[in-house]
């Protein structure tokens, strides 16, 4: 098939159709070869032609049939995880949400517990409501609440487990089709339960790792992933008060005007939290609209609090608590805030950085 290109300028290497080139190309077919000069335009497109679409996914939506999944379908071996992936409708029905992330919703109810397992791929857990939950991870049992980011790194054994009579969800975001692209996956059992069954408000790493501007001597080793298990709202949300605060003092401290946004670091390195994921969390003041932005890679948010809208390739999806959506590479997007507007966002920014993909393009803003 012609590209643009060709259509503009001709291809030279479009021969007319004869005999003997229609037996060269089934010559070719049968070796298994395929010639360059007829799926240029595919292999190297003059910008990102994403087969994942952008889609939205609203929470009132996916919480009841994760309720039901909960009535119906126990937890333990076999499917492990009572989660349900987030399929990009232009994935070709793989449950992946990009095609380099993986993204879900997990249910667990009142008492319940997922046995322990460990996986290479990296995984994070972000808490949009609820609390009671615990997930072990290396043995360490780290509370999961209400704007919580929890990581469990790869092949960090995990499991979780529900102390109380109500039931729990949050979202999963893995690097699954990244690492099955690549085949490193590797996958192993664990106690059929978890190691540890106690309840700290703290988690033995947030008790080490988490005092500002302080590392342990004993912790001065770089690790690829942090060492911290949670990163707790309270602390999310005052960093983020403190921009806008400080916007309206003069100060320089946003981003943008009206938009706050901070990025969970690992504090070994200063660096992403886990070496194929970045995590960050964004505020915007009611009223504000970004610019408009593209950006190579994945990037997908969920809406932690109020209301807003988020414009996809030219088409504007209103946003309530709770609502997910995906931006493939290089598709135009802008955020609207109707009133204060909280995000979670998370990424495959580390890959594309670290093999030097990465590109942003940041429209002007109209005069």
């Amino acid at each position: 098939m012609l590209d643009k290109t060709d259509k503009a300028h001709g291809n030279a290497m479009m021969p007319e159709d004869t005999p003997e080139l229609r037996a060269l190309y089934q010559a070719f077919e049968e070796q298994q070869l395929m010639p360059l000069w007829t799926q240029l335009g595919n292999l190297m497109p003059r910008h990102p032609m994403p087969r994942a679409v952008p889609h939205v996914w609203r929470w009132a939506d996916l919480l009841p049939l994760a309720q039901k999944a909960g009535e119906l379908v126990p937890v333990g071996r076999g499917g492990e995880r009572r989660a349900l992936g987030l399929a990009n409708p232009g994935l070709g029905g793989n449950a992946y949400i990009s095609p380099t992330l993986w993204a879900a919703i997990q249910y667990l109810g009142p008492r319940e517990t997922a046995p322990e397992h460990r996986h290479a791929q990296n995984a994070f857990r972000f808490v949009i409501e609820g609390e009671g939950v615990w997930t072990v991870v290396n043995g360490d049992p780290v509370r999961m609440s209400r704007g919580d980011l929890l990581l469990t790194p790869g092949w960090h054994f995990h499991g979780h487990h529900n102390d109380t009579d109500h039931p729990m969800a949050w979202i999963d975001g893995l690097d699954i089709p990244f690492c099955q692209q690549m085949d490193v996956g590797f996958f192993e059992f664990g106690s059929d339960r978890v190691t540890d069954y106690s309840t700290p408000k703290f988690s033995r790493g947030e008790r080490l790792w988490c005092h500002p501007g302080l590392r342990p001597l004993s912790g001065l080793r770089d690790t690829v992933n942090s060492p911290i298990g949670a990163y707790r709202w309270e602390f999310t949300d005052r960093a983020l008060t403190e921009q806008l605060l400080l916007e309206e003092e003069g100060q320089p401290a946003t981003v943008e005007q009206g938009h706050a946004a901070i990025r969970y670091v690992n504090p070994t390195t200063g660096g992403d939290v886990m070496p194929t994921i970045r995590c960050e969390f964004h505020r915007l003041r009611e009223g504000t609209e970004t610019p408009v932005r593209r950006e190579v890679g994945s990037t997908i948010f969920q809406v932690f609090d109020g209301k807003g809208a988020v414009v996809l390739d030219g088409v504007t999806h209103t946003l309530n608590v709770g609502d997910m959506f995906v931006i493939p590479s290089w598709i135009p997007w802008s955020l609207q805030a109707e009133s204060q507007l909280d995000l979670f966002r998370f990424s495959d920014a580390p890959i594309m950085e670290r093999l030097n993909f990465m590109r942003t393009h940041v429209a002007e803003p109209e005069r």
